[in-house]
């Protein structure tokens, strides 16, 4: 019995009917693999020109080069929940500071009083769990699932804001507690969980970035996150207040009560969030050691002290971010003292010079997430160095002109990101998955160190000094930040090298 040809086949074998067949050709191939010009000029991409036609072959095109800046990273929807989540965490914890003043002044403060050391009291119980708990946090993070940290910590920071309510209700009449009312050692003990859980979610947030963005695709994402940062420090602060009132005013209409809408924005924040990345997919490896065969927290910690010991790049990245939170956090002091120098600002109206800092920082980093990946990391942070040297040099200089000082300041911030987000996206690159809670959680810690520091030294030292002699200062110190990095970077380059 003969099995009938259809023409398609017939058209496909005719080709090779006069030649004996060749049992060792792995498949038998097509007609439009021989003639092109049957399947539209188009030819299999194979490392050949792509469509010829019957006259001459084009010369082979150069792959198409994949978009560099935001789009990668705008197309990646794992990306894009932990950036959304992001959002809503960061706004929280700034509204959740402005939530604080707000039940100080309607509940503890008393008439005439100042409210600073009330919330000098809340800052401390803020600060105290960074200090402790930053690097323990960080070696948790490594043997636990991150995004389950960050997941728990944003919820558990959501009911620990919806129960102050209750608690403030329970607690109201109460007798003093060390001379303070009760209810204001509640706002600090739930202040002290919230910022401790935070410790938690700092390291798994940052460790959990390369897990969903691709490395070429980082400097991107962390100009997005810290654009996301600095807007959510203007808008928390900015906003805070009306957003609370209104919150109270909504909730009143569903008869919740006027006492509940502010915390409700702000725990519903937090959750927001946590659902948000609880739909994330990060495809991380998971421990399967038991817990009892677990290294002790410390041989933890020193395992991330010897990685930092042994490499130099992520070292000298590290050292430039303590020295750059350093130097803002003494421009968080110095802002008020500009204010009042300059005529045509009150000391009050200091957050116009803060925001001046955020915003360049912003453009910075969209800058940079654009162009940034053209050029070497440590070449971004060597020129983010000399150009903020040069701002706060010229700071030094003009301080008593509003203008100059406030484009100065938004340059500033722009030289910043140039250090910032090069410097942690080399952080991030360069440590291993399994160290890089350790790593970010010494970063939090050190960091966190760097913040509070200033805060002090530098008021005392402007009262000594004056401010020019402190901003040269912090100048000189910039330079040296930036110079020290250069030189462990390059050093450990020509190690390499000998070795090599």
């Amino acid at each position: 019995m003969s099995t009938p040809i259809d023409h398609d086949s017939r058209s496909r074998i005719e080709p090779f009917q006069s030649q004996p067949p060749n049992r060792s050709m792995p498949s038998p191939m097509l007609k439009e693999d021989l003639f092109p010009e049957s399947n539209g000029g188009f030819v299999p991409e194979n490392g050949s020109a792509k469509y010829v036609s019957e006259d001459k072959p084009v010369a082979p095109q150069p792959p198409e080069e994949e978009p560099e800046g935001f789009v990668p990273v705008l197309k990646n929807r794992n990306f894009l929940t932990l950036w959304s989540g992001q959002v809503f965490s960061q706004l929280s914890d700034k509204v959740y500071l402005v939530l604080m003043i707000a039940l100080i002044a309607s509940r503890f403060q008393s008439e005439g009083q100042t409210i600073s050391g009330w919330v000098s009291s809340i800052m401390i119980a803020f600060t105290i769990p960074a200090i402790l708990f930053g690097s323990i946090a960080g070696v948790y993070v490594d043997r636990w699932s991150k995004k389950g940290v960050l997941v728990a910590t944003n919820l558990l920071r959501g009911a620990l804001v919806f129960i102050l309510p209750i608690l403030l209700w329970l607690t109201k009449g109460w007798t003093t507690f060390g001379g303070l009312p009760v209810g204001f050692c509640l706002l600090l003990g739930v202040t002290f969980l919230v910022s401790t859980l935070t410790q938690f979610f700092a390291p798994a947030e940052q460790s959990i970035m390369p897990l969903v963005v691709e490395k070429r695709h980082l400097l991107p994402a962390n100009s997005l996150y810290t654009t996301t940062a600095m807007a959510s420090v203007i808008i928390g602060f900015a906003v805070g207040e009306p957003l609370l009132a209104l919150a109270d005013t909504i909730a009143s209409w569903f008869g919740a009560g006027t006492d509940f809408g502010k915390e409700l924005l702000v725990g519903g924040g937090y959750v927001i969030a946590g659902v948000l990345l609880l739909l994330m997919r990060t495809g991380e490896k998971q421990q399967d050691i038991a817990p009892e065969d677990q290294p002790h927290v410390w041989e933890d910690i020193k395992d991330g002290l010897r990685f930092l010991k042994k490499h130099a790049h992520v070292r000298g990245a590290l050292i430039q971010l303590v020295i750059l939170f350093s130097i803002f956090a003494a421009l968080a002091v110095l802002a008020v003292r500009l204010a009042e120098v300059m005529p045509e600002i009150k000391s009050s109206q200091f957050g116009f010079l803060l925001a001046a800092g955020g915003v360049g920082m912003a453009a910075g980093a969209a800058l940079l997430g654009t162009f940034g990946q053209r050029f070497a990391h440590a070449r971004l942070g060597t020129i983010g160095s000399i150009g903020m040297a040069a701002c706060l040099t010229g700071i030094g200089f003009f301080y008593t002109h509003l203008w100059i000082t406030l484009a100065l300041l938004t340059s500033l911030g722009a030289f910043a990101a140039l250090i910032g987000i090069p410097m942690q996206t080399t952080i991030q690159q360069e440590t291993p998955e399994d160290m890089r809670g350790k790593v970010f959680g010494l970063q939090n810690n050190a960091v966190n160190i760097a913040l509070s520091l200033p805060l002090v030294l530098a008021g005392v030292s402007e009262t000594i000094f004056g401010l020019r002699i402190v901003f040269l200062a912090l100048a000189a110190l910039t330079i040296a930040g930036g110079s020290l990095t250069w030189y462990i970077s390059h050093t450990n380059d020509d190690n390499q090298d000998e070795k090599a």
